[in-house]
């Protein structure tokens, strides 16, 4: 490994590897670790194969768009600097391609992906040639080589990727293809990517894209991690994701920080830092310092933690300030996290309110909203008017950015634009809070159409609903398991009385949409989701007590029957309540 290449994360994880090597209930392992730019990694050298027992292909749009981002980010900052996509773990004996992939099966099908995608794009028939090679081998007689992908997905999906990805021009094929000729989610997830990434890049002109290709062959690295035995890769995946033994950033920065201080106060410090690390968790209290840069640098990412942390967080404290980083930052950052984390805000009067709102925005599916949310917690504990006034406006902007699917980047630059002017002094009048009239129209939109397709979005709406029909602010439900029910069945038996009271086109506009769906405190019955309404109601719908636990599905029980009229009322009564809710 070449620390000029990658830098500081990579001689943490020269470290990892070393007790890599020496672990393994003691005994030396053939176990090697390298990194190699894109390259070297999609050639003859690995013959890349996703075992039947993994987990098919799962990354979804967001994912890919994230990447895609960084990468872009990495290509106009026009710099040497390699960029470090993370590791892979195979099991692969040393000179044979035949690699099958442990771990990174994620980041190698979406790079694939987005070659291909290039590929098809360019108009020089050179480069298509060149990227081809990298995601198919065309054979060589004098070196015993048969023509097959570079990457073999499991074998559910691996014909469909060699043939509507890995096959030189088939992705404008891929992209027409309807939804229902998928056989798979990893197939309906391949081509989800394939069209953000194509609509994407498809604006780019041939040099742009021509830049970006040479900066993913030569610049983009990955570490490779390999071993000959099964049971030894699978062991390493585990110590690596569990954190057993490699060095976290905090590490790193407890070793600068503590070090810096005077030998009389550096054992009561270093106990005030494990104090707060234990307080937290290991992996909350990692994630803590990402928050930590946010809320100092006020700007989404550019690089590893590892090196903005330094000059964006520590520069201001090092190396003569190091107590004043623990005492200013570390344990009052670390206390607030923990009162959002555990809803445990304390104060005289008010602080339901406050922890209601940690509950509603540990709903989410992002952590992003918890840099604004920790500042606010840091500079204002000794006020709960204003934190509840804060927190409202936050779960607002947090929600519609939720309910209009709003990915990493662009979550996090509106952030980020957030800090900045709490930081200037704006306060609740911070105009990153303020939704525009288009934000505005798109939210309620999303919401007036198909939500329950968008599992994590309709669960969230359906729980706030639940709160301000109930008029119970902040109500938590105490259930192992919370599902969402359509009221008219998604897909009634030919002689139910739904089909005799919503037509086709009405079951098809309706069955999806808010006014359709209530919430259960059980599992799903296949038989009774078909019943009709009245016995669904007195069956299904109701608790093992008789009543049920949420006040959206009591609000259904009130209803004689259930009509196409009914629904658009009832669809027309929620988005109100939204409306009014988010000040929509």
């Amino acid at each position: 490994m070449h620390d000029q290449t990658t830098g500081v994360l990579l001689s943490v994880d020269r470290v990892v590897s070393e007790k890599l090597i020496h672990w393994q209930d003691g005994a030396m392992q053939p176990l090697e670790a390298h990194e190699f730019p894109l390259h070297k990694i999609f050639c003859s050298e690995y013959d890349f194969r996703v075992p039947d027992y993994q987990r098919p292909y799962a990354w979804g749009t967001e994912q890919a768009g994230q990447l895609l981002d960084d990468l872009v980010e990495a290509l106009e900052r026009s710099s040497d600097e390699p960029y470090f996509l993370g590791s892979v773990v195979l099991v692969k004996r040393k000179g044979d391609a035949l690699a099958d992939v442990i771990d990174g099966q994620q980041r190698l099908t979406t790079l694939t992906i987005l070659l291909a995608v290039l590929r098809d794009l360019s108009a020089d028939a050179g480069l298509r040639s060149e990227l081809s090679k990298m995601l198919v081998e065309p054979g060589s007689p004098i070196l015993r080589l048969q023509p097959k992908p570079r990457l073999s997905l499991r074998k559910r999906d691996a014909h469909f990727f060699a043939s509507h990805v890995q096959t030189t021009g088939a992705i404008p094929g891929l992209l027409a293809m309807k939804p229902d000729a998928f056989k798979t989610d990893a197939q309906a997830a391949v081509h989800a990517n394939a069209r953000l990434l194509h609509e994407r890049l498809a604006g780019w002109s041939e040099e742009r894209r021509l830049r970006l290709i040479q900066m993913l062959g030569s610049q983009t690295f990955l570490v490779v991690v390999s071993t000959p035995d099964l049971h030894s890769a699978h062991r390493i995946f585990s110590v690596m994701n569990a954190r057993g033994l490699d060095l976290t950033p905090a590490d790193i920065f407890k070793s600068q920080i503590v070090g810096a201080l005077d030998d009389q106060v550096s054992d009561t410090y270093a106990a005030r830092w494990e104090d707060a690390e234990q307080a937290l968790g290991r992996d909350d209290f990692t994630d803590l310092f990402l928050h930590i840069r946010m809320i100092f640098a006020k700007k989404r990412a550019e690089r590893e933690l590892l090196k903005e942390f330094p000059e964006q967080v520590l520069a201001s404290y090092l190396p003569g300030n190091a107590a004043g980083f623990i005492d200013e930052v570390l344990v009052p950052f670390a206390d607030a996290y923990e009162q959002i984390r555990d809803q445990a805000y304390t104060s005289i009067a008010g602080a339901e309110a406050v922890n209601s709102w940690f509950r509603r925005l540990a709903r989410l599916d992002n952590n992003d909203w918890r840099p604004p949310a920790l500042w606010a917690l840091r500079h204002h504990a000794d006020d709960p008017v204003w934190l509840d006034k804060f927190l409202q406006s936050l779960e607002r902007l947090a929600a519609s950015m939720l309910i209009r699917r709003v990915y990493a980047t662009p979550r996090a630059l509106r952030y980020a634009s957030l800090l900045r002017e709490l930081a200037d002094g704006h306060g609740l009048a911070a105009p990153s809070f303020e939704l525009t009239p288009a934000e505005k129209d798109e939210t309620l939109a999303r919401l007036d159409g198909d939500i329950y397709s968008a599992s994590k979005v309709c669960k969230y709406v359906l729980l706030r609903l639940d709160e301000i029909i109930g008029q119970n602010p902040g109500v938590t439900h105490d259930h192992p398991r919370i599902t969402i029910e359509h009221v008219l069945p998604q897909k009634p038996a030919a002689s139910a009385q739904w089909r005799v009271t919503f037509d086709d086109e009405e079951r098809s506009y309706w069955t999806n949409r808010l006014g359709n769906l209530v919430l259960l405190n059980r599992t799903k019955n296949s038989q009774a989701q078909n019943y009709d309404f009245a016995k669904k109601k007195d069956v299904y719908f109701k608790s093992k007590k008789g009543v049920p636990t949420f006040a959206l599905t009591i609000q259904v029980l009130a209803e004689n029957e259930w009509t196409p009229a009914l629904v658009q009322k009832r669809q027309d009564n929620l988005l109100e309540s939204l409306r009014s809710e988010w000040s929509l």
